[in-house]
This record gives C-alpha cells, sequence and structure tokens, in this order.
C-alpha cells in the first residue's frame, strides 16, 4: 500500500473504465470518490474538495471543459485536475489547460502512470493550498487568475500566467524546460520553441518594472522564481 493516500474523485460516465479506475486506485490505499456525468462531479468536487480529480473530457451534459472552468470559478481552494481524453491534438490540450486543467493522459492509459501523475500533481500543489499564493511582494489569484506585485497589477497573458504559477508553485526550486514545456504544453510542445518569447514577456511584465528581479536563470539547469522582500 502507498504510504500517502490521496482523496481522488473520479468524473467519468463509461462505467466500465470507472470501475477499473476506482479499483485501481484503492488497491494502492487511495480513498475514491466518483461521478458519472459533469454536473454531479462539480458538485462532489465543490463540496468535499479532493486531492486530485481525475475529469473526463467528453462528459455528458456539462462536459469536462466546463466543469473544470466552473471549479476554477467557484472553488475556495486549487484543486488538481488531471483530465482524460482519447482526443490527442494540441488544441483540445490547451483548450484544456486555457480552463485551469493541470495534467492531460490520452486514453488507453497505463494505471502506473495514472498513480504516479495523481502523486505528482497532489505534491505539485500542496493539498489544500488557498488560492492567493504568495511569494515575497508576489501575490497570484489562482481563482480570479490576476497577479500583483508590490501593490501593483501585472497583466499577464494566460500563457504567460500559466508559467509564473509553475514556476511559483514549484519556487524556490529550479524548473527545467522541459518541465516548464510539459506544463504549458503537455507532451506536444510545439517545434519552434516558444518558450523562450513567453519568458521574455514574462520578464518584461514581472521584472522590468521593479528594482529586484525574480525570474532567475539557472544556466545549465532551467529557471526559478525568488522571492524579493
Amino acid at each position: 500500500m502507498n504510504s500517502e493516500v490521496l482523496h481522488v474523485l473520479v468524473v467519468e460516465d463509461n462505467p466500465a473504465l470507472r470501475g477499473q479506475l476506482r479499483s485501481l486506485l484503492e488497491a494502492r490505499g487511495h480513498r475514491v470518490e466518483e461521478a458519472a456525468d459533469g454536473l454531479s462531479g462539480l458538485q462532489s468536487a465543490l463540496a468535499d474538495p479532493p486531492d486530485v480529480l481525475v475529469l473526463d473530457l467528453g462528459l455528458p451534459g456539462l462536459d469536462g471543459l466546463g466543469v473544470c472552468a466552473r471549479l476554477r470559478a467557484e472553488a475556495d481552494r486549487h484543486v488538481p485536475v488531471l483530465m482524460l481524453t482519447a482526443r490527442d491534438g494540441i488544441g483540445d490540450k490547451l483548450a484544456g489547460f486555457d480552463r485551469g486543467a493541470d495534467d492531460y493522459l490520452i486514453k488507453p492509459f497505463s494505471g502506473d502512470e495514472l498513480l504516479a501523475r495523481c502523486l505528482a500533481l497532489s505534491r505539485r500543489h500542496r493539498l489544500g493550498a488557498p488560492h492567493v499564493l504568495r511569494i515575497g511582494t508576489l501575490s497570484i489569484d489562482r481563482r480570479r487568475g490576476e497577479v500583483h506585485r508590490q501593490g501593483r497589477r501585472l497583466d499577464l497573458q494566460p500563457t504567460g500566467l500559466r508559467l509564473l504559477l509553475a514556476l511559483a508553485e514549484a519556487s524556490p526550486r529550479t524548473l527545467t524546460r522541459s518541465e516548464l514545456n510539459r506544463r504549458l504544453w503537455g507532451e506536444d510542445a510545439p517545434a519552434s520553441d516558444p518558450l523562450r518569447s513567453h519568458l521574455y514577456l514574462l520578464r518584461q511584465a514581472l521584472d522590468r518594472p521593479f528594482a529586484v528581479a525574480m525570474l532567475k536563470t539557472v544556466h545549465g539547469v532551467g529557471f526559478r522564481l525568488e522571492a524579493d522582500a
């Protein structure tokens, strides 16, 4: 049995797959709840926020994208979302990330991979963390998608916000380029190395107006966010 016990909510309309996921997770000692449609899944996640939400994209009624968007708007804490989908197009993945999904898993998948990703998400997001994340004078409101530094609101595009969140949640650990690419684009990072331009734009918004830089380059390793006070 795994020593780290998670509360996992599985929202999947296929009863056979839902049962397989429950058996897989419970066999490793995790506590599992399940829902067969988007609305009941959302209600369960809001009433008793899980450590990880395993969310199917193609749900009846309120689909996975709708569940994720409403969860981000209505929940009082950040619930890590692992989205399941049979679609492997980059457009579908980006749509999920834009609604607030934290990770993607393409069907069919191995049970070991799903378990590993659930554990990684639970650790990454520090169970029950509040929506407002603070590092020095920087505050990030996950729920509103607002960022302030020294009381000044920063204007960030959605990708820039996701990039800043990844760095902030890992801080003070350094994230490699491959880790950042995976957080932003899943397994289908564009070949044109867009990370470089997004890092530049983030520096312009986050550091240029201020005396102390928070976004640091660790040469040969990656990038990290450091407190400015």
